[in-house]
């Protein structure tokens, strides 16, 4: 491969790196060309991009790109499949936990989500049940709303308790 086609991926890695900022490294070594068909097919049905990518010029994506990938670089050995992912951080999990139904890769190396780093296999179970940034706003929302309608209900059922006793004291 030449300079100029390594330069050429890198670009490519470094726009895609903007487009989708959460990455998923997989070691997908062993896996037949069937099995990696089916794993490019799940993930393109899920909207998620899958790449077989050196290494080297993967990391000089990370650093061009301008965000700190720095906790990545370490796990960034033997082969690697890279899933680049948008919003959308917990669909590669679930995808890789439902594709190793069938066999036990590939195996997650590192991910780089919201600027955190999650190192190995066993962080699957925390990444699928990780809450986004949306959700945890909607929560801080109900948390916010619940105190406030609390008191309205008490307010509007008082005011029907307070009708309730000056009625009954009229017909008296």
């Amino acid at each position: 491969m030449t300079r100029e086609e390594k330069n050429a991926i890198v670009q490519d890695l470094v726009s895609q790196l903007k487009t989708a900022p959460n990455v998923y490294v997989t070691d997908a070594g062993g896996l037949t060309v069937a099995q990696v068909n089916d794993l490019r097919r799940m993930s393109f049905k899920a909207g998620i991009e899958l790449r077989v990518v050196k290494n080297t010029l993967l990391r000089k994506a990370m650093e061009a790109s301008g965000k700190d990938y720095s906790g990545v670089f370490p796990e960034l050995q033997q082969q690697s499949s890279v899933f680049f992912v948008g919003e959308n951080y917990k669909v590669p999990a679930k995808l890789i936990k439902d594709f190793r139904k069938k066999g036990a890769k590939p195996a997650l190396k590192v991910a780089y989500v919201d600027e955190s780093v999650f190192v190995g296999d066993d962080q699957l179970d925390v990444l699928q049940n990780l809450k986004g940034k949306n959700e945890l706003i909607g929560e801080v929302i109900g948390l916010l709303q619940s105190p406030i309608q609390t008191l309205l209900g008490q307010l509007s059922s008082g005011g029907t308790t307070i009708a309730g006793v000056l009625k009954t004291l009229e017909e008296r």
